[in-house]
């Protein structure tokens, strides 16, 4: 991809210093796309081939890019998300190689230590077991949180890590852990960028 995108440079006599300093994507961001250990989300590769008056496709050279459409989920209801259309606020565009089932947007600040702020788009593929230290969506009866999950099988007992200081762990033992079920890994997380419905 970052080849296309320095072709697609030279044909239009622009550098990528210029386009940095035009988007407002940062020059590390292109520098770590360039060695290849980073793709950039999908709103920065938008902001960038708006500037340059191309489709995303042209850079990405996958004209399913923006195809790839996760439902943003609204409403929990019965337990587990509703992926029926009027529980659909919209879609958002996962970023390239994500895989995922659903989002949610992020809300509060218990896990600002993972980086993951009020607002942000969280991208979830549904599954109902995760390894410990993975940040999961729980269902606690009725309220959706995110947070780390660490379960001791042998002691029965989930606990769920905020990652901010100033709350404490949510802990649940014995016959508590049926109030409890997580709904899916946390593969992908955004900050908030506007969707379509």
């Amino acid at each position: 991809m970052y080849d296309r995108f320095l072709a697609i440079l030279k044909s239009k006599g622009l550098s990528a210093y210029k386009v940095s300093k035009e988007t407002g994507v940062s020059q590390a961001t292109l520098t770590s796309w360039k060695n290849g250990s980073y793709v950039p989300k999908y709103d920065k590769l938008k902001k960038i081939a708006d500037y340059l008056n191309i489709d995303v496709s042209e850079l990405t050279g996958n004209n399913n890019y923006e195809a790839n459409r996760v439902p943003i989920i609204g409403q929990i209801a019965c337990g587990a998300p509703i992926l029926a259309s009027e529980n659909i606020e919209g879609y958002a565009p996962a970023c390239y190689g994500v895989r995922a089932d659903f989002c949610l947007f992020a809300r509060g600040d218990s896990m600002i230590g993972a980086r993951i702020y009020d607002g942000d788009l969280v991208f979830i593929k549904k599954q109902s077991m995760v390894d410990n230290g993975e940040i999961a969506v729980v269902l606690i009866e009725d309220s959706a949180t995110l947070k780390r999950v660490y379960y001791y099988p042998e002691q029965n007992k989930l606990i769920l890590m905020p990652e901010n200081p100033k709350y404490e762990p949510l802990v649940y033992v014995g016959d508590e852990l049926n109030q409890v079920e997580i709904l899916g890994k946390a593969v992908s997380f955004s900050a908030k960028i506007g969707y379509r419905g």
